[in-house]
C-alpha cells in the first residue's frame, strides 16, 4: 500500500513552467484514466492550483520506483520535453508524501503562509477525483485526514484568525498604487472561489463601484446579486474596460482571456488613464505581451513577493503549533495504514502456514502407518488449533488496540522477514 507523490510548486518552478503543467478538472479526469490504463496507479488524484500541480497515487506494487514513471507521464501529458522538468519536480513516498499533503492543506507550504484558499482547493480536487471514481480507500482516508488537519490548524492557531489569501494580497497591491479604493471601480473576471474572495475583499476595502464578468451568466449573476455588483456581458470589452481602475482576473483558461490587442484598444479608449490588472490565473489570463503598454500595471501570482514576506514574518511564530498538529495527523494516518497492511500480512501468513502444515503432515504421517484415521484427524485438528491461536490473537489485538497500531509502522520489513516474494499479497 504505497503512496507516491510527484509534483512541482512555486518554490521549484517558474510561473511559465507551472502554467504549462497545470490541470483543468477535465484534464485531471483524463489523467486518472490514462494513469490507470497504463498500470501506473490504481488510485490517483490531481491537485492543481495557481502555485502547484501534484499527482498523488497508489501504485499497483510497493517498490519506491513509481515516481520516475509519473514524471514521464507528466512530460507526455503536457507535451513538455523531460529535460524542461529537470530540477522542478519533487518525488515523495509514504510518510514524506503524507506530511507534504498535510502541510499543504494547513497552508504551511503556500506562497502566502496560512493561505486561505488552499483548503478549499484541496477539498475541490478530492471531490472531483472521488466523484469520478479515481480515488479508493487509501486516498480517501489520506485526503479526509488532510482536510481535517487543515481545519484544525485554522481553528486552533493564529494562522486561521486572520487568514491571508491571494485575493487579499492582490487588493493590497492595488491600494499601493491607488491609495484608498473608496472612489475607485473594479472589474472581477471569473465567478469561482478566488473571484468570490476578491469581491469580498474589495467590498471590505470600500470599493465604490463593482463589476463582474464571466462566461457562465448564472454564476456571475448570483455573485453580483450577493455583493451588489453589476454584471457586464462576456466579451463586451469596450464597456468592461472603459470604467474600472482595477481589474482582477481568476479564470480557468488555457489561453489568455485579455490579449494585448484588447488591452491596447482599451487603454486608447481610456486616454491611457492608469489601469491596474491583477492576474491570479494559472495559466495566466493576461497576455504577457501586454505588460509594456503605457500606464498599464500588470501583476501576476509571482509578483506578491514583498507582501508574502510581510505576511510570513507576522505569522511565523504560529508555525511550530501548526506543525505539531500536522505531525499528530501524520502519525494517525500512518498507524491506520500500518494496521491495514498488517491485517493483510496476517492473512498472507495464515495462507502460507496452512500450505506448510498440509505439506508437513503429508510428509510425516505417510510413515506412521500405525495411527488410526481418527488419530490422524485429531493430530491435524490440534495443529490447526495451535496455528490459529498463534495468528488470530495478534490479529484481534491489532484491530482493537490503537497504541499497538501506532507502534508498528514498518510492515514491509515484517513482510520481507516472514514471506517469500511469491507469497506477498
Amino acid at each position: 500500500m504505497e503512496i507516491v507523490l510527484v509534483g512541482l510548486n512555486h518554490r521549484t518552478a517558474s510561473l511559465e513552467l507551472r502554467e504549462r503543467v497545470s490541470f483543468t478538472a477535465d484534464q485531471a479526469r483524463r489523467a486518472a484514466d490514462e494513469l490507470r490504463s497504463r498500470g501506473l496507479l490504481e488510485e490517483s488524484l490531481v491537485l492543481s492550483t495557481c502555485n502547484r500541480s501534484e499527482v498523488y497515487g497508489v501504485p499497483p506494487e510497493a517498490s519506491h520506483e513509481s515516481a520516475p514513471g509519473l514524471s514521464s507521464f507528466l512530460s507526455e501529458f503536457h507535451s513538455i520535453r523531460p529535460d524542461a522538468l529537470n530540477g522542478a519536480l519533487y518525488h515523495h513516498y509514504d510518510r514524506a508524501a503524507v506530511r507534504h499533503l498535510f502541510r499543504v492543506s494547513a497552508g504551511l507550504d503556500s506562497l502566502l503562509l496560512g493561505e486561505a484558499e488552499i483548503l478549499g482547493q484541496v477539498r475541490e480536487a478530492y471531490r472531483v477525483s472521488h466523484e469520478y471514481g479515481a480515488t479508493g480507500p487509501v486516498l480517501n482516508r489520506l485526503f479526509q485526514g488532510a482536510l481535517e488537519t487543515g481545519k484544525r490548524v485554522r481553528s486552533e492557531t493564529e494562522l486561521g484568525t486572520r487568514p491571508m489569501s491571494v485575493a487579499s494580497a492582490g487588493v493590497k497591491l492595488a491600494e499601493r498604487i491607488f491609495g484608498k479604493l473608496s472612489d475607485r471601480g473594479a472589474l472581477v473576471l471569473g465567478a469561482g472561489t478566488v473571484s468570490e474572495q476578491v469581491v469580498t475583499t474589495l467590498r471590505d476595502r470600500g470599493i465604490a463601484h463593482l463589476y463582474v464578468m464571466n462566461r457562465s451568466h448564472d454564476r456571475v449573476q448570483a455573485l453580483a446579486t450577493q455583493f451588489g455588483g453589476r454584471v457586464i456581458e462576456w466579451g463586451d470589452w469596450d464597456s468592461a474596460l472603459s470604467i474600472p481602475d482595477v481589474v482582477v482576473s481568476s479564470m480557468a483558461s488555457e489561453e489568455p482571456v485579455l490579449s494585448r490587442t484588447i488591452l491596447e484598444n482599451a487603454m486608447a479608449a481610456r486616454s491611457n488613464r492608469a489601469l491596474f490588472v491583477m492576474d491570479l490565473g494559472v495559466p495566466r489570463n493576461i497576455d504577457p505581451a501586454a505588460v509594456n503598454l503605457y500606464n498599464l500595471y500588470v501583476y501576476n501570482i509571482d509578483d506578491l513577493t514583498e507582501i508574502v514576506e510581510q505576511n510570513r514574518s507576522a505569522r511565523e511564530s504560529e508555525v511550530p503549533r501548526a506543525e505539531l498538529i500536522v505531525e499528530e495527523h501524520v502519525g494517525k494516518f500512518l498507524s491506520w495504514q500500518a494496521s491495514v497492511e498488517l491485517v493483510g500480512l496476517v492473512d498472507a501468513l495464515r495462507s502460507r502456514i496452512r500450505e506448510e502444515r498440509a505439506a508437513f503432515i503429508h510428509a510425516r504421517l505417510e510413515s506412521m502407518n500405525h495411527l488410526a484415521p481418527g488419530d490422524r484427524e485429531r493430530m491435524e485438528a490440534l495443529m490447526d488449533e495451535l496455528l490459529e491461536k498463534l495468528l488470530v490473537e495478534p490479529a484481534e489485538r491489532l484491530r482493537g488496540e490503537k497504541e499497538l497500531r501506532r507502534k508498528i509502522q514498518n510492515v514491509e520489513a515484517l513482510r520481507d522477514l516472514f514471506l517469500s516474494k511469491k507469497d506477498k499479497p
